[in-house]
């Protein structure tokens, strides 16, 4: 399990900040705008079977903070999964501000255009932008949030789940889909998105000491 988290000075750390970064420096500087925008277009033209419709629709909603917020507090109420549902409320929280942030006066970023031309959904796709006046696009906070349930509660699980601690990356990977999917998301946001979540993931879970948890029986 200790393998799971990585000090910030470790060469893995500095990995992640620096993709972080070439991302964001990338997107600033439109290199990847074609590249995007020929994706968003394929998606918007494979939309319309009502069935993945729905289901890109639920998952991106999934992602949406009220949902991880939500999932944080019961797992903090809960004695056993105590440590664990607030060390990921407090990653939810901070990645969500600091992604709204970042994509409000760092990068602003415009979202895509595109009207999505798939079924009628139950109600409006959620844009999930938390910085007022501003209306950016990368990083993707439901990318950021579901990679950093995925982290911690990945790291929760290896224990006594050692193969559950990847398979619940499906989630952050059919999140990102889904938001490129409904065209809320360009692809490079949500790659942007994952990384920074399993940075303030890595960064938030080292803080409050997290592994401890699991070297002590649970009382």
């Amino acid at each position: 399990m200790q393998n799971w988290l990585f000090d910030v000075r470790s060469r893995a750390f500095l990995l992640f900040v620096l993709a972080f970064i070439i991302m964001s420096v990338l997107v600033q500087a439109h290199v990847t705008s074609g590249y995007d925008r020929s994706i968003l277009l394929y998606f918007q033209s494979a939309a319309g079977n009502r069935a993945v419709d729905l289901f890109m629709w639920g998952i991106t909603e999934v992602g949406s903070v009220t949902s991880i917020l939500l999932l944080s507090i019961i797992l903090a109420i809960i004695r056993r999964t105590r440590r664990i549902g607030i060390t990921l409320l407090l990653c939810i929280v901070i990645g969500t501000l600091a992604s709204g942030y970042f994509k409000g006066y760092v990068i602003d970023s415009p979202r895509p255009d595109l009207e999505f031309l798939g079924s009628n959904l139950p109600y409006a796709i959620g844009k999930d932008t938390f910085v007022i006046g501003t209306d950016g696009s990368f990083p993707s906070g439901h990318a950021t949030r579901a990679a950093i349930v995925a982290f911690v509660l990945g790291y929760a699980l290896s224990e006594r789940f050692p193969r559950g601690r990847y398979l619940i990356w499906l989630f952050p990977i059919f999140e990102s889909i889904s938001r490129v999917y409904v065209l809320q998301h360009y692809p490079m946001d949500v790659f942007g998105g994952t990384v920074f979540g399993i940075i303030i993931a890595n960064l938030v879970s080292k803080k409050v000491k997290l592994d401890e948890f699991f070297k002590k029986p649970q009382v």
